[in-house]
């Protein structure tokens, strides 16, 4: 809205071209979205808490979470508020890449919140069940998938390219460019989900990953750049920068009330919605590979979850002492706040190795 305003200014007052520049919208994203956050914040956290709208516990997990019981919960919708205020202020709404990943987003968030709403408000501890959650979220995965697919304008779009090679780019037909697309989406926002047990530990490594990937945008998005990094040039592409700013800036202001000891969980509503966010954005600037490197850790705590079932079922035996595998460092006697600044330094860590693939191919 104001981008539009200022492009509309800049045809009496030269000055308004500023505005134009992504760089500068895209930093503007990240400070609304993070003041917005920071306003707003104490105000939903006192609803929640009047609500009663609280954490429930697991009785088998480590005993410190105990005390986090009653935690105001559903602090998801603080970020999505703060994402799409922030990214219809500054991005250019005639960008379909913009509404794709908005309304993905938003609907993800609303599969989150049902399962929340039936958790902490109706008082079912199973929540939305599962093959009901799993149907939604693949409605939601797969049309984001078949928009990208037909509204793609450019080969590029739908070509597979591999980091590290920079000679391989291998043509999707429809099927295979929608089955990996609705696996990223559903898988990345599944992933996400499974993270998001310790204060502030899914939250930061989001935030990075959405910075990178808005790194990857504006450099696709500019033909100039793409051709000299030899990663595809997506018309277009590069004011999903605006909306990858967005969750940065809602990611830390919301990280300000999340961070150990939290005064607010974000719930499913959150982090279905952030990860749904992650693997389209992934998926539309091509870097599918690339954002399972960067974001190596939801990669892990989702294969611990994979390999404790199916090591229990087939040996009778755990291989993790709790799954996620933050846990399993818990019950180890690692204190809650270790294990989340570690994996906070193994997220930069794998960010850095995914942004060198810029240059190393």
């Amino acid at each position: 809205m104001l981008y539009w305003l200022a492009k509309q200014l800049a045809a009496h007052y030269s000055a308004f071209n500023v505005f134009s520049y992504l760089t500068l919208r895209g930093i503007l994203s990240v400070a609304s979205a993070l003041l917005i956050s920071l306003a707003v914040g104490p105000a939903m956290i006192r609803g929640l808490s009047a609500g009663q709208i609280g954490q429930v516990v697991r009785e088998d997990g480590p005993q410190s979470h105990l005390s986090k019981k009653g935690t105001p919960t559903m602090g998801g919708a603080l970020i999505l508020v703060a994402i799409s205020v922030a990214t219809l202020l500054w991005a250019d709404l005639s960008n379909r890449y913009i509404w794709i990943i908005l309304g993905t987003t938003i609907a993800f968030g609303l599969i989150g919140f049902l399962d929340d709403y039936l958790k902490l408000v109706v008082g079912n501890s199973r929540g939305l069940p599962a093959r009901w959650k799993y149907l939604l979220q693949s409605i939601a995965g797969l049309a984001a998938a078949l928009l990208l697919y037909y509204t793609a304008r450019v080969p590029g779009e739908t070509t597979l390219f591999l980091p590290f090679l920079k000679g391989f780019a291998l043509p999707l037909s429809g099927v295979g460019f929608v089955t990996l697309s609705y696996l990223m989406i559903v898988g990345m926002s599944n992933a996400v989900n499974l993270t998001d047990g310790l204060d502030g530990l899914a939250i930061m490594p989001a935030a990075m990953v959405s910075g990178a990937l808005g790194i990857f945008a504006y450099a696709s998005g500019n033909v100039i750049f793409a051709n000299y990094l030899a990663i595809p040039a997506i018309p277009g592409a590069g004011e999903v920068l605006i909306l990858a700013g967005a969750i940065v800036g809602s990611g830390l202001g919301f990280l300000w009330f999340n961070a150990y000891p939290a005064q607010v969980f974000m719930g499913d509503i959150g982090a279905l919605a952030l990860g749904a966010a992650l693997g389209l954005m992934a998926v539309i600037v091509r870097q599918e590979l690339v954002v399972l490197i960067m974001g190596g850790i939801f990669v892990i705590e989702t294969a611990s979850v994979i390999l404790q079932v199916a090591s229990y079922k087939l040996r009778g035996k755990r291989l993790f002492r709790m799954a996620p595998i933050h846990h399993h460092f818990e019950l180890k006697g690692w204190a809650e706040p270790k294990v989340i600044v570690r994996f906070w330094i193994i997220s930069l860590l794998l960010v850095l190795v995914g942004l060198a693939t810029l240059k190393v191919r």
